[in-house]
């Protein structure tokens, strides 16, 4: 065997392939092709189902974040407020007013007749009795005038007695016709005269005798001289036409007196014989009794207060005259009150209010202040103890208006 028929029966041989029926689709292309479109056109779908998912969801969570901004602008619009409640409780015990102490009696000395002075005899802290010699003055004028007029009376008396003589005398002539009527008319309407003038000397010696009187200065009462304003050798001068000369100034401090104005609201508390105590910042932790005495039985229209006058007895002195002191009245049970801070308070045209958060809503409502005590206000009416009341209100706030409560109050708690 050659070699060349060596490789030919070791050459493989060629394998037989069988042939695969083929099928057409329904498009006329082989089915071999339908399943890459199917997944294709799954693959499309999914996408656009994914692109519309996508476009829906960035749809609804704009309108949701549209929503939302509309709610938090509306909520935004509704104001937050802090409350506070009114501090309530037991009646009003009494009100405290400011006074200042007066003498009982308190007057100034003058002279009545000119001279000069003498001799005074007490001087500014003194205590003296009524009747008590305080200065004489020396009056030479009046002195003279006094000598001249009873010498005028002098001579009236003696023309008085004459008159009277002759008169009798011709009321008896004229009975027997020694003297003629006109002449006895005569006598007697002369007697009448000379007794007018006499009665006019004797009371002008009256008068200068009293005005001699007035050279020594009494004390009008028991007091104090707080104020001596002359000196021996100064010059009295009590003319009609000329200002007067204070010379003592007298007061009376047994008993003091003061006048209080009391708000129209507690006149009730002024009561003429109702107690009243006084405290002093001079005399801590000490009270002093005093009573109401009377009062003005009319409301003053430009402060709105009644005056009443409260007597305290000083018979040691210990009270000054002028001394600054707070009175202290009772109040009727009937009077409650509550207290609230200064800067809750509305301070506009329709008159003083405050602001109240009701069902979630603010209402305006008015009150009436009985005291001011700088960060807070005592309130007679208007206010219950259960109020939510706003503090800080702002100027826009109105009738009907949506508030919230913030999450804690101004200040204590709801009872």
């Amino acid at each position: 065997m050659t070699p060349s028929e060596e490789n030919v029966m070791t050459s493989p041989q060629p394998e037989t392939i069988e042939a695969q029926p083929v099928h057409s689709g329904p498009n006329g292309f082989p089915s071999r092709y339908g399943a890459p479109r199917r997944t294709a056109i799954l693959i499309a779908a999914a996408a656009l189902a994914v692109l519309a998912l996508m476009i829906y969801s960035g749809i609804h969570s704009r309108a949701v974040a549209e929503s939302r901004l509309t709610q938090r602008t509306q909520d935004a619009a509704i104001p937050t407020v802090a409350v506070v409640f009114p501090k309530g409780g037991a009646p009003t015990q009494e009100i405290i007013l400011p006074g200042n102490t007066q003498a009982f009696s308190d007057a100034p000395i003058y002279a009545r007749t000119s001279g000069y002075l003498k001799r005074w005899y007490f001087d500014i802290g003194a205590h003296v009795q009524k009747g008590q010699l305080l200065a004489e003055i020396e009056t030479p004028e009046v002195d003279q005038q006094l000598l001249q007029a009873r010498a005028d009376l002098d001579t009236a008396q003696a023309n008085l007695n004459i008159a009277k003589i002759t008169a009798t005398r011709w009321q008896d002539l004229v009975s027997n016709g020694s003297v003629s009527q006109q002449e006895t008319d005569q006598a007697v309407n002369n007697l009448s005269a000379v007794k007018a003038a006499a009665e006019s000397s004797a009371a002008n010696v009256r008068r200068l005798e009293q005005l001699q009187s007035f050279e020594k200065i009494y004390a009008p009462f028991d007091g104090i001289i707080t104020a001596r304003n002359t000196d021996i050798g100064a010059l009295i001068d009590a003319g009609a036409n000329t200002q007067p000369r204070e010379l003592f100034h007298m007061a009376a401090i047994r008993t003091l007196r003061l006048y209080v104005s009391v708000p129209e609201v507690y006149s009730r508390a002024a009561r003429s014989g109702a107690p009243a105590t006084l405290t002093l910042d001079e005399f801590p932790g000490q009270i002093f009794h005093g009573t109401l005495v009377r009062n003005a039985n009319a409301i003053d229209i430009a402060s709105r207060t009644l005056l009443v006058e409260v007597d305290v007895d000083n018979p040691t002195g210990q009270l000054l005259p002028g001394a600054y002191v707070f009175v202290h009245l009772k109040l009727p049970d009937q009077t409650r009150s509550v207290t609230i801070p200064s800067n809750a308070l509305i301070f506009r045209k329709e008159g003083l209010q405050v602001g109240l958060v009701r069902d979630d809503k603010a209402e305006l409502i008015p009150v009436k202040i009985s005291r001011d005590y700088g960060n807070s206000v005592e309130i007679v009416s208007g206010l219950q103890p259960t109020d939510a009341v706003i503090v800080d209100p702002s100027d826009s706030l109105v009738t009907g208006m949506p508030v919230r409560l913030s999450s804690k109050t101004a200040g204590g708690s709801k009872p």
